[in-house]
């Protein structure tokens, strides 16, 4: 049984690790069913699914559908505007065979610019507060790529959750997500995380043995754990895993065995895997502006 944390203030509980509809994308049928219901059978109630992850929506809601009522099911959309964020929860709503939400968020806030067009005169903040108040969604949320707009988005609205990269590499050699953990804490805010089991971006003309994954992900067993005793040590709710099985088995066992991460200890792996050349093992995919 995979130990639940709860999310922030609404009341909930979740798995610490998320299942991330990604690893249905372009799966049969029948293969999804046997994901989620796997997933269902190791306790994992935190499914996190998007339109832009293929046809993951669509493979991901019939799949789910027998299990509905006993899992927190998180959508996102990448819409700014009132109109298409509405639309795209409508369409989302269609695809995975619900008639609701239970967080729907900003999907991958990446500047100001995109944070002003949101939070503006009929950005998509409207359509969330609406969501909200007509029972499409429960709870409301976003995802970041940046602590720039994270913290920004913070500021201006009171959401439940942030969905954020938290990793050991980022953090320590990158000072990536240091500003926004405590914001977020403060706040009463759920924390979600993403790309713990990221090593490095990928290298060019590397032939690429993981098609889910823009970066490079952990290569080991041991690297995986190293990256879930990390994230799990930070005060977050759940972690998402990367698009395929492996990664996902690979969480769910680094969760049952978890033990607290001091930060020296992080600061020491984190600095011996990086090591001095440009070819190192592991590299931060994300960095703090200068």
């Amino acid at each position: 049984m995979i130990e639940r944390r709860p999310l922030g203030g609404t009341g909930e509980s979740l798995s610490v690790i998320g299942f991330g509809g990604i690893l249905v994308t372009d799966e049969t049928a029948s293969e999804a069913a046997r994901l989620v219901g796997k997933a269902v059978d190791l306790s994992v109630n935190y499914f996190d699914v998007a339109p832009t992850y293929g046809n993951a929506e669509a493979m991901l809601g019939p799949a789910l559908e027998p299990h509905r009522k006993n899992v927190f099911l998180a959508c996102k959309t990448t819409e700014r505007s009132k109109d298409g964020a509405s639309k795209g929860l409508r369409e989302s709503l269609g695809r995975l065979k619900t008639d609701h939400v239970d967080l729907y968020q900003m999907h991958g806030l990446s500047n100001l610019d995109e944070v002003d067009e949101a939070f503006g005169k009929s950005g998509a903040l409207e359509a969330f507060v609406e969501a909200k108040k007509t029972g499409l969604a429960r709870f409301l949320g976003f995802s970041a790529h940046t602590e720039e707009a994270a913290l920004a988005a913070i500021d201006r609205f009171p959401f439940d959750t942030v969905l954020f990269p938290l990793n050991i590499y980022a953090w320590h050699l990158g000072v990536f997500g240091r500003r926004l953990v405590p914001r977020a804490a403060e706040r009463g805010m759920g924390i979600l995380a993403l790309k713990a089991l990221a090593k490095r971006d990928w290298r060019k003309d590397e032939k690429r043995a993981w098609s889910k994954t823009w970066y490079a992900p952990v290569d080991t067993y041991e690297e995986a754990e190293l990256g879930i005793r990390f994230t799990l040590s930070l005060p977050v709710t759940a972690a998402v895993t990367p698009g395929h099985e492996q990664f996902f088995d690979w969480a769910v066992q680094a969760a049952g065995e978890f033990t607290p991460l001091s930060e020296a200890e992080a600061a020491s792996r984190a600095r011996t895997a990086a090591g001095p050349s440009p070819m190192a093992p592991a590299s931060p995919i994300f960095r703090a502006p200068s």
